[in-house]
């Protein structure tokens, strides 16, 4: 196998990897490969469709079919990030209040370190739903929906409709990416819908996400920082992206 494949290989496996890179990233991973000759692999890969380039970077196929990525293999990924972000998250929980726990990873590990407290807590993660199940103190409450069999999770009209019925002290959401012309985003359409329902309904409203998810710009907006109050990160958010969180008032922890 010659070089030029085996580089391709390693970048196509990178961005199934992750799901979704950005170029940024991708410079980093190999620093000793040319941005021209890294944005011609991209073009090649893409064109074999073993990747999708987007705006700023690329993202997985797994991710592009309308899975939002396997939830089983976004688990693997970051794992003490995500750890450090349920931590940081798990502080700003108050008991006797009803929260929205969002599906995804992240959120999942935050469900595995719930307190055994008063809450009532809703959630669309069937994995959630399943940490949560250790805890007798909390009520917790799955909306009725279509099941997502990929990211484990439920969504569409019907969850939409009962999360419209509910008033959130407190909304946990997980996002694919942030790119600052588009704002937090996700690749399934539906699911951006039920976030944004999510947002209009909480009173506090809290985004866990990586430093990886930063410059990614996915298929379908959910808000911008206007609509944010805290993000709950892993302490390496590049500094043009603490500014703006400075200029929209959003708390960084």
């Amino acid at each position: 196998m010659d070089t030029m494949e085996t580089r391709r290989n390693a970048i196509a496996q990178l961005i199934d990897d992750n799901g979704t890179i950005s170029f940024s990233q991708l410079k980093e991973a190999f620093p000793d490969v040319s941005e021209m000759t890294l944005r011609t692999d991209l073009k090649c890969l893409d064109e074999a469709r073993r990747i999708l380039r987007v705006h700023g970077g690329a993202k997985s196929v797994q991710v592009v079919i309308g899975t939002d990525d396997l939830l089983k293999r976004k688990s693997i990924r970051n794992i003490s990030q995500k750890q450090m972000i349920a931590e940081k998250a798990v502080t700003l929980l108050r008991p006797d209040t009803t929260v929205f726990l969002d599906s995804g990873s992240t959120t999942t590990t935050l469900a595995r370190q719930f307190p055994d407290q008063s809450n009532l807590i809703y959630t669309t993660g069937l994995s959630c739903a399943t940490e949560l199940c250790s805890l007798s103190a909390p009520t917790v409450m799955l909306p009725g929906g279509m099941l997502n069999r990929y990211s484990q999770s439920v969504f569409g009209f019907t969850a939409i409709k009962e999360l419209e019925r509910v008033n959130f002290d407190q909304a946990f959401l997980g996002i694919t990416g942030y790119h600052a012309s588009s704002g937090f985003s996700c690749g399934i359409s539906d699911e951006a819908i039920l976030k944004q329902t999510a947002i209009r309904q909480s009173e506090q409203v809290i985004v866990l996400m990586d430093s990886s998810k930063v410059d990614i710009k996915c298929s379908f907006s959910i808000c911008g920082l206007t609509d944010v109050d805290i993000i709950v990160s892993d302490g390496k958010l590049p500094q043009e992206f603490l500014s703006e969180c400075e200029r929209y008032g959003v708390q960084v922890i």
